[in-house]
C-alpha cells in the first residue's frame, strides 16, 4: 500500500493533536484525510470507517459539564467507532490517542481505559493492528489556554501579561512536545512504531517543576528588553520558547530596539547570548570612518548587507595597513582578529548597514576595547 496515497481517519480533527497531525500529514504528501469532529454525523463516520486505511482515534471529553460525558465521549465513540469497521470489515489499524490518566481511579482514567480495552479487544479479535499511546501531558501550538494545560495557560497568561499564580513551586510533573506526539504518531501510520507492554510511547518525556517553567517564561518575556537569546542546546528550553511564541498577541510579534544614535549614524543591540556571544546592527553616514580600536580578546565579525565601504586593518606596533573592500552587492564576512586596530568606513553614496558579530556580550567592567588610530 502506498502511505500517501491511504484513506486516512482522524477523530477530533478539530482539536490540538488533531490540527498538529493533520497539519504534518499534509506537509508529509497525505491528501486522503477523513476529517472527523463534533460537527460530524454518523453517517460520515460510517462512510469514513468503510473506506479506512488507518484510524487515528483522537477524539475524547476531558472538561464534561456531567460525568457521564467522559463515558459517552471516550468509551461509547470509542466502542462506535470500531462498530463501524467491523460492519464494513474493514481491518484498517486503530491508533488511540489515549492518557496516563488511565492508570487512576478517576472518571477520565476509567473512561479512557474502557476506550483502551475496546481497541486492545478489536484488535484480539479482527486481527487489526492496535497502537495504544497513554500520553503524558502535551505542549505546543494550538493548545488550548485555561483548558487542560498548565503550559498553555501561562504562556498565553505571560504573553498577554496576566498575572500567573504558583502554589509550589517544586511540583514536578511530566510532559511531552506536540512535534514529538505527531512524530510517533506519522511512525505508528508507516510502520515503525515501537510498543512495550502492549502499549506505544512517545520519546523524549520531560519531568518540568513549576518553579522552573514559570522561571523560563518569564524570561522569554523578559528577553525583548534584555536581548537575551533561551539556551537552543537545551532541548526543552527550545520546545518552550516555541509554544511561548505561538501565543504573542498578533499585535504584538515586534518590539523596538534602543537605538543609539549620533551625527556618524547608529548602533543598536539586537541578540545577546553567554556563550555565542552578541550581534549588533551599525549603521553608518557617507564618509563616516567607526572603530580604530582593538582587542586583547575580544573578536569579532562585520557584515556589509547595504552600501560600500573598507575595513582596514593596522597590527599593533607595526605599520602595514590592510584593506578589505565591502558591499551589500557581493556578501562576505570579515573577521577582525585580535591584536589588530582596525576602523570601518562608508565609501559609498548611501548609508552603510553592517551586521557585527562579538564573541561575548559587552561588559562595561571589562571593555577590552584600546583607542588607537589606524
Amino acid at each position: 500500500m502506498e502511505h500517501n496515497n491511504s484513506n486516512i481517519l482522524i477523530t477530533g480533527a478539530n482539536g490540538f493533536v488533531g490540527k498538529n497531525l493533520v497539519q504534518q500529514l499534509k506537509n508529509q504528501g497525505y491528501e486522503n484525510l477523513f476529517l472527523y469532529d463534533t460537527d460530524s454525523t454518523q453517517a460520515e463516520l460510517e462512510t469514513f470507517a468503510h473506506n479506512a486505511d488507518f484510524v487515528f482515534h483522537l477524539a475524547g471529553v476531558n472538561r464534561p459539564k456531567d460525568v457521564s460525558e467522559f463515558y459517552q465521549g471516550n468509551g461509547d465513540l470509542t466502542k462506535n467507532l470500531l462498530s463501524l469497521l467491523n460492519k464494513n470489515n474493514n481491518k484498517a489499524p486503530v491508533l488511540l490517542c489515549s492518557s496516563v490518566q488511565a492508570e487512576l481511579d478517576n472518571d477520565y482514567g476509567k473512561s479512557k481505559l474502557i476506550a483502551e480495552q475496546a481497541v486492545f479487544e478489536h484488535e484480539k479479535t479482527t486481527s487489526a493492528p492496535a497502537f495504544v499511546f497513554r500520553l503524558t501531558g502535551v505542549f505546543g501550538k494550538w493548545c488550548r489556554p485555561s483548558y487542560n494545560s498548565v503550559i498553555a495557560t501561562w504562556c498565553y497568561n505571560i504573553a498577554n501579561g496576566i498575572d500567573i499564580e504558583i502554589r509550589d513551586k517544586s511540583y514536578t510533573f511530566p510532559v511531552c512536545y506536540i512535534d514529538d506526539v505527531v512524530s510517533a504518531f506519522i511512525l505508528a501510520l508507516e510502520g515503525n512504531v515501537t510498543k512495550q507492554n502492549d502499549y506505544c510511547f512517545v520519546e523524549p518525556v520531560y519531568d518540568v517543576s513549576l518553579g522552573f517553567l514559570a522561571d523560563t517564561l518569564h524570561s522569554f518575556a523578559q528577553s525583548r528588553t534584555t536581548l537575551a537569546v533561551p539556551d537552543m542546546s537545551d532541548a526543552l528550553t527550545k520546545k518552550l520558547y516555541s509554544t511561548y511564541l505561538s501565543y504573542l498577541p498578533t499585535d504584538h510579534f515586534s518590539y523596538p530596539l534602543k537605538m543609539n544614535i549620533d551625527d556618524r549614524g547608529s548602533f543598536t543591540e539586537f541578540l545577546r547570548t553567554q556563550d555565542r556571544g552578541q550581534v549588533s546592527i551599525n549603521i553608518s553616514k557617507k564618509d563616516i570612518v567607526k572603530g580604530n580600536h582593538w582587542h586583547h580578546s575580544k573578536n569579532e565579525k562585520f557584515l556589509v548587507v547595504k552600501g560600500q565601504g573598507v575595513i582596514r586593518f593596522r597590527q599593533v606596533c607595526q605599520t602595514e595597513i590592510h584593506e578589505y573592500f565591502v558591499s551589500g552587492d557581493s556578501l562576505q564576512v570579515v573577521d577582525i582578529p585580535t591584536g589588530y586596530t582596525h576602523n570601518i568606513e562608508n565609501t559609498g553614496t548611501e548609508d552603510m548597514v553592517t551586521v557585527m558579530w562579538v564573541n561575548e556580550p559587552f561588559d562595561q567592567e571589562n571593555p577590552d576595547t584600546y583607542f588607537l588610530p589606524i
